[in-house]
């Protein structure tokens, strides 16, 4: 398709048949959109999803040769480029049309990937892709003409067999497969230049929302968030499936929330460092009588935080918590227990006798289990083993929950009831 006017020698244009075959591209999609694809059979969705997939690649690949050459739009209306004309005119975010204008540029300079878009076998979303690949190829020092043109043909080549992120990770290390020998030490020193960037830039911040959460801001590296990814789907799946088999549905990013907030509960705080000689510890501050009330509050931290008695009683069960009781008159009346945690050994122990949460119908494996006092320690209770059943965490909560009661079976296991 020509982009050419028709234009006789006088400079006017009688009939311009871009502008007819325009309409009858729209003609052909008002009619598409008077179908509808519930009465298509599966394998119709299919092979139309596909031809839709290859002409947007067509029309994207018209698009931007057409702000490819519209540097006279710009010149009409004395701006840098078009997009503050695509901004007042088409109502088009001016970022987005200064990233379209730059796309199309970049495009204009590679044939092979202007070609792909016009066959529509390269995605847009691909084509920005490989073009900041290669451009970062041709500002490299290292490299030569004829690199560029290897690297763009295999890009391209792999563009029918990759997603664009999977593209962009193999834009990476193009040049090594152009030629190993040459370009390997260049990529090992790009990727550390990647993580030194990467470390410069992981940042943790958090803000209160004052319902009683906390959201939380990170940026870390990638091989960070992979790892972290892997331990909280790891923890969240079976979770998952444990929920479907009884027939209940839970938001994933929920499930991976929960995940979260396990590792941190659970972080051995013997791995933390030392302040003033001391161990990393939070102290909870409460009255005695606060303390055995149900709705009881308690301060976490020396900020004054509210917390309820009982997330408190929960808490130090299985954290590195030290209860600070306080008197009528403030003064101290406990400051922790050395035997309030079980010991890693009785751990071991309840692991073996238990199996895993003891909660009825929980089938949580003693892996995701913690261990709670049955009379609670901030009542005198002891910890040893006939006082200490392993309950996951989420039962663990609701065994604090001053809405819930529970009976102990014969059996040894837990029974839930709602109180009225």
């Amino acid at each position: 398709m020509s982009l050419e006017h028709d234009v006789n020698h006088w400079g006017a244009s009688p009939g311009d048949p871009i502008d007819a075959e325009l309409a009858a591209i729209e003609s052909s999609l008002d009619k598409l959109l008077t179908r509808d694809p519930a009465y298509w059979r599966t394998g119709q969705k299919k092979d139309r999803l596909a031809q839709l997939e290859k002409i947007h690649a067509k029309q994207a690949a018209l698009k931007l040769r057409v702000l490819a050459s519209a540097g006279d739009i710009a010149e009409e209306t004395g701006a840098k480029d078009a997009s503050g004309w695509l901004r007042t005119e088409l109502l088009v975010d001016k970022g987005v049309a200064r990233s379209q204008i730059k796309l199309a540029a970049s495009v204009s300079k590679y044939d092979l990937v202007a070609a792909g878009l016009a066959e529509g076998v390269v995605s847009q979303d691909k084509a920005r892709v490989i073009t900041k690949a290669l451009d970062a190829i041709e500002t490299d020092p290292a490299t030569s003409g004829e690199d560029l043109v290897l690297a763009e043909k295999l890009l391209v080549d792999y563009a029918s067999q990759l997603t664009a992120n999977e593209l962009k990770i193999a834009g990476r290390r193009v040049l090594a497969e152009i030629d190993p020998a040459r370009f390997e030490e260049a990529e090992a020193k790009a990727l550390q230049r990647e993580e030194e960037h990467a470390q410069r830039r992981t940042f943790f911040s958090s803000r209160d929302n004052g319902d009683g959460t906390v959201d939380i801001h990170a940026r870390v590296s990638r091989a960070v968030g992979v790892r972290l990814r892997t331990m909280l789907d790891s923890l969240a799946q079976p979770r998952k499936w444990s929920a479907q088999d009884k027939g209940r549905k839970a938001p994933y990013d929920r499930l991976l929330g929960q995940a979260f907030a396990r590792v941190v509960e659970t972080y051995d705080v013997d791995l933390l460092p030392r302040h003033g000689g001391h161990a990393t510890t939070v102290f909870i501050t409460m009255s005695v009588e606060d303390l055995r009330k149900d709705l009881g509050t308690a301060a976490l931290g020396f900020d004054g935080e509210k917390i309820t008695a009982a997330e408190a009683r929960r808490l130090a069960c299985n954290a590195d918590l030290v209860p600070v009781v306080l008197g009528t008159n403030s003064e101290i009346l406990d400051l922790g227990r050395t035997a309030r945690l079980a010991h890693p050994i009785q751990h071991r122990a309840l692991r073996l006798r238990d199996q895993g949460c003891q909660a009825e119908d929980c089938d949580a494996p003693a892996a995701w289990t913690e261990a709670h006092h049955l009379k609670p320690w901030s009542e005198g209770g002891r910890t040893d083993m006939g006082n200490m059943v392993l309950l996951c965490p989420s039962d663990h909560r609701r065994i604090h929950d001053a809405g819930s009661g529970y009976e102990r079976l014969p059996d040894g296991q837990i029974r839930f009831t709602r109180r009225t």
